[in-house]
């Protein structure tokens, strides 16, 4: 069976709380994009001993046995037995970029193994596993526009607010460390839920709608802020960094004319669903 995980982005992205076990709460809108990865998988031969990846596309460094799909997979096997398995997992969300490759591609074997092997487990049962994976991993299983928060585990549906506008999604090649954004950010309750904000018109989430890790990331990478801006110079209605970066994002009522400068580092453009 073959499936696509999606990247996502973030509308809005508030540091609320720095909680005892070390995490923090947040508050941000999980979005899908159709930038997609590649997962197959195959049941191995009847002798095999272990589950076996191979990974294509985007180089994603580290050890088979690290990806978060393999433990994935050996999360799913501490409640139900089934064989082991060959995956193919093809890369083309890039890592250490805020969009949620590894989380999605992690979620969606959760699916693929519950369907293939008809488990039945619910969307809440998988989201249960997931949240042991990672915090975003959750919101992977529907795979919806979501209100988060704690840690971004907690979902609330919304709206999708940017359904028919087109998106330009650029990647500068820049790994940034979720640790390090985290340590660097001050934690404060907004004023406004961005569950309120996102209801505004998009024209108004300029000075509104913010990402908390963009003032310590600008400041260490200021490329990653000039990007912002020449998004909005080619007439964005809303740009922003996704997650703790480093992509960024622009949100246009129709296709834009991005310059050559700009144009080598976009992973994506499309309409958004």
């Amino acid at each position: 069976m073959v499936i696509f995980p999606k990247a996502k982005i973030n509308l809005g992205l508030r540091i609320t709380w720095k909680r005892a076990d070390g995490y923090h709460n947040i508050e941000t809108i999980f979005y899908p994009v159709d930038l997609q990865d590649a997962l197959e998988i195959v049941c191995a031969r009847e002798n095999a001993k272990q589950d076996v990846l191979e990974v294509t596309g985007i180089p994603v460094g580290g050890k088979p046995e690290d990806n978060l799909v393999i433990k994935s997979v050996k999360k799913f096997r501490d409640i139900h037995s089934f064989p082991f398995l060959r995956i193919h997992l093809h890369k083309a969300i890039p890592s250490g970029a805020g969009l949620g490759g590894g989380s999605s591609d992690a979620a969606c074997i959760l699916k693929v193994i519950n369907r293939c092997f008809r488990f039945s487990l619910s969307p809440e049962e998988l989201q249960v596993i997931a949240l042991g994976l990672g915090s975003d991993c959750p919101f992977f299983i529907d795979c919806k526009p979501s209100f988060a928060t704690g840690r971004g585990e907690i979902l609330q549906p919304v709206a999708s607010v940017l359904s028919g506008l087109h998106i330009v999604l650029v990647n500068p090649g820049i790994s940034i460390s979720t640790r390090e954004a985290y340590e660097n950010c001050i934690p404060r309750n907004p004023e406004k839920s961005l569950f309120q904000l996102i209801d505004l018109p998009i024209v108004m989430w300029k000075e509104m709608i913010v990402n908390d890790f963009e003032k310590f990331i600008f400041k260490k990478y200021p490329g990653i802020g000039s990007i912002k801006q020449s998004l909005y110079s080619a007439g964005a209605l809303y740009s922003s960094m996704s997650g703790s970066g480093s992509a960024v994002y622009g949100i246009f009522q129709e296709k834009p004319e991005i310059k050559d400068t700009l144009k080598r580092n976009v992973i994506f453009e499309g309409v958004l669903e």
